[in-house]
């Protein structure tokens, strides 16, 4: 059965273990975001609060949606089930299914006459942000923070162009927001088209989704592609969304909290910082973000607030912009005429790596013979795109080499990795702000360079592989069956 909202999503987790209702109060200021900043690093389930010690009930707080579990076999449960996919689905299995659905014809949404999160409508003076359970995450953190696992939409002034996306949203006050507004980012590229114009840009945020909707948000789709269309694809049937209000545009109509009205450029407030995916509050200065004008909020009864703690890994940007980004690129790179077996963005690499492999034979497969010449096709490929922009370092391995088991990746890149021959360096190219190891001056010249580790067999070697030293690699099948089938007899559990 599909899970067209969040209120299936989270008995589907918990018929699979994956969530833990917390009945006592917690107070919004801090406690609640260190609780799900320890759910993430320990993999434990995903908390459901149901009451706080300093707001007034009616509401609820889902964190870590799109976390990783301790379970041992199915540390990626809740992306799987929020795709649609087995719940013991590996990091490959996901890759692969958001990669090949890329091929597909999209489905576009179908409008719906009402939705439940109209339950509770508040429009013009009786609009109060401050009515929702906003908390305050990190320490550290310049404000308290609305928006951390929703879709935005909003639409170019002609109606070509309907995009959805995910940032981050902190409010100001009882009728305003405020957040990050690249313009290289989509929602920025919308919001200037309608700058150009000299009008504000219609908006909606809609917060607590059916599952799927954060990860197609969170893909590096290329411009001017609908989000929407390319998650029915994916999922095989179409997203249904409902009319906003007070603004033209349609919204997933899952929502359990969906908030309207006008994002102003030519407006600004100080906004941050904020725990960010690399793991760290930044050392910077305070910025001045544009301004997002409120003019409608409604909401479910008992609506259900989905919030993520951004940070150290494991957590949703790792997740659900990592995983969608490594299958765009797979995508990218085999549309390029690349031989490749998988591509993945390890989770504790906090979105700063990105493991490509590539079988023994993609000298006959490619027509590339030096792997150098191979490392630098494949950065040029990746650094060209949208999906590759936040990517800095990129690891080339065989595919004997399993890229999402964390630890033969250590090995393989610390045993074949040579110091300094055979990696494609590419200089002055500009890298996301927020990557932690960037000086200040490079933030803001943004040409800093990339690089692709060659961690390839030496040249003269061709298709010949080292042979591993391990269980699985290093013995004659019917040794490895054997043992299995033995394993109890040695009186190993």
């Amino acid at each position: 059965m599909p899970l067209t909202d969040l209120r299936q999503y989270i008995e589907a987790l918990r018929s699979l273990g994956e969530i833990q209702d917390i009945d006592a109060p917690v107070s919004l200021n801090l406690e609640l975001g260190a609780i799900i900043r320890r759910c993430n690093e320990t993999g434990a389930p995903a908390p459901l609060f149901k009451a706080f010690s300093d707001h007034p009930s009616g509401f609820r707080i889902l964190g870590a949606p799109g976390g990783a579990s301790r379970q041992a076999g199915r540390q990626l449960v809740r992306v799987a089930t929020s795709l649609g996919l087995p719940p013991n689905s590996t990091g490959q299995d996901i890759v692969e299914a958001i990669a090949g659905s890329l091929d597909l014809p999209p489905i576009d949404p179908v409008i719906v006459d009402d939705a439940p999160c109209f339950e509770n409508v508040r429009t013009g003076d009786d609009v109060d942000l401050n009515l929702l359970p906003v908390p305050l995450i990190h320490h550290g953190d310049g404000g308290r923070y609305l928006n951390t696992w929703g879709c935005i939409v909003a639409r170019t002034p002609d109606g070509s162009w309907t995009n959805w996306s995910i940032a981050r949203m902190m409010l100001v006050d009882g009728k305003r927001m405020s957040g990050i507004v690249a313009p290289q980012q989509h929602v920025g590229m919308v919001a200037k088209a309608w700058a150009d114009i000299g009008k504000p840009m219609p908006f909606a945020l809609a917060l607590g989704v059916e599952p799927a909707i954060p990860f197609i948000c969170g893909m590096p789709l290329p411009d001017y592609v609908n989000e929407s269309g390319r998650l029915g694809a994916l999922l095989g049937r179409p997203i249904k969304t409902v009319r906003c209000r007070t603004v033209d545009l349609e919204a997933p109509a899952s929502a359990e909290i969906l908030i309207e009205g006008h994002l102003h450029l030519d407006e600004s407030v100080q906004e941050g910082p904020m725990g960010e995916f690399a793991g760290y509050v930044p050392l910077e200065p305070v910025m001045r973000r544009p301004v997002y004008r409120v003019s409608a909020i409604s909401h479910r009864d008992d609506a259900i607030l989905p919030v993520v703690a951004a940070g150290e890994p494991v957590e949703e940007n790792h997740t659900a912009w990592g995983i969608p980004s490594a299958a765009q690129i797979l995508h990218d790179l085999r549309a390029a005429g690349l031989a490749v077996t998988t591509a993945w963005m390890p989770l504790q690499a906090a979105l700063h790596w990105l493991v490509v492999t590539v079988p023994r034979d993609w000298r006959r497969r490619t027509g590339i013979e030096e792997s150098k010449a191979l490392c630098e096709k494949i950065g040029k490929t990746i650094f060209a795109t949208k999906a590759g922009a936040v990517v800095p370092k990129v690891i080339v391995l065989n595919d004997d080499v399993d890229p999402t088991d964390t630890d033969e990746l250590v090995w393989a890149f610390a045993t074949r990795c040579h110091p300094f021959l055979g990696h494609a360096n590419f200089d002055h190219i500009d890298a996301a702000p927020l990557l932690a190891y960037l000086r200040t001056s490079e933030k803001v010249s943004g040409a800093t360079g990339k690089i692709v580790y060659n961690c390839l067999p030496p040249d003269e070697w061709g298709e010949i592989l080292p042979i591993r030293a391990s269980f699985r690699h290093g013995y004659p099948p019917e040794i490895v069956d054997r043992v299995k089938r033995r394993w109890g007899e040695y009186g190993f559990r």
